[in-house]
């Protein structure tokens, strides 16, 4: 009996700690590696993103159809988009750009890459995402274009 109890609280702390860490990792930002090999930087072209890209900087969210948090953060980063001068937020469905989500190895939906001026990646998010983190994720992209 007291092995059992013992299996019980191990897996159960166990589980809150692996939890406690998804939590923490969900809409948080990171930054693509800074590579000084060419063929590492992925550059996307606004036909690829299927809009013009943004002036400053370009929100590429790809989601999947049953995703609840790809709802959420869509508000957000459509909200940021739309207060921000220069940023663009654009929606991809994962199920209809297959190509694309190998490309930029997507594992889970929402995620939502921070493009560049130019269409080049300069990080990404994974999970849900909220207004603060969308603002640092603008703010801490050097290779995005000042706001004009």
């Amino acid at each position: 009996m007291v092995k059992e109890v013992a299996l019980v609280a191990v897996v159960l702390a166990l589980a809150s700690v692996l939890g406690v860490v998804w939590r923490t990792r969900n809409g948080r930002f990171r930054a693509a590696p800074t590579s000084a090999a060419a063929a590492d930087l992925v550059v996307l072209t606004p036909d690829e993103v299927t809009v013009p890209l943004g002036a400053r900087a370009t929100f590429l969210q790809v989601s999947s159809e049953v995703c609840s948090a790809c709802r959420s953060t869509h508000r957000v980063l459509s909200a940021v988009a739309a207060q921000e001068p220069g940023v663009v937020h654009v929606e991809l469905d994962a199920a209809q750009h297959l190509d694309l989500v190998r490309r930029l190895d997507v594992l889970r939906t929402p995620t939502t890459f921070v493009l560049a001026h130019d269409g080049s990646v300069v990080g990404r998010m994974s999970g849900a995402t909220d207004r603060r983190q969308a603002l640092a994720a603008l703010a801490s992209c050097p290779d995005v274009a000042p706001a004009r």
